[in-house]
């Protein structure tokens, strides 16, 4: 199971994202791509102190500015679903 596999079976899931500067961003993956270059949908972005909430409707974060990324469980078990599916099993 690559990461970008992953990344790309969470569309539609929940997730967070946070960055180098500390910077965090929840909301819906809409699309990534190879570089990790991620759209969200539905995003309440949070200061790196935490004391400011922003509401977007959408946003685009740069892959190369991400620190890590938290997916839902379910992202795995759709993974393993599609593996499935490409070993004819």
């Amino acid at each position: 199971m690559l990461p970008l596999s992953l990344l790309k079976a969470s569309t539609t899931l929940p997730l967070l994202v946070e960055l180098k500067s500390g910077t965090t961003y929840n909301g819906r993956l809409v699309s990534c791509d190879t570089y990790m270059n991620i759209n969200l949908r539905d995003v309440v972005c949070t200061s790196k102190d935490g004391d400011q909430f922003w509401k977007l409707n959408e946003c685009y974060i740069r892959g190369s500015s991400v620190k890590y990324l938290r997916l839902p469980e379910e992202a795995v078990d759709r993974v393993q679903e599609e593996e499935k599916k490409w070993q004819g099993g």
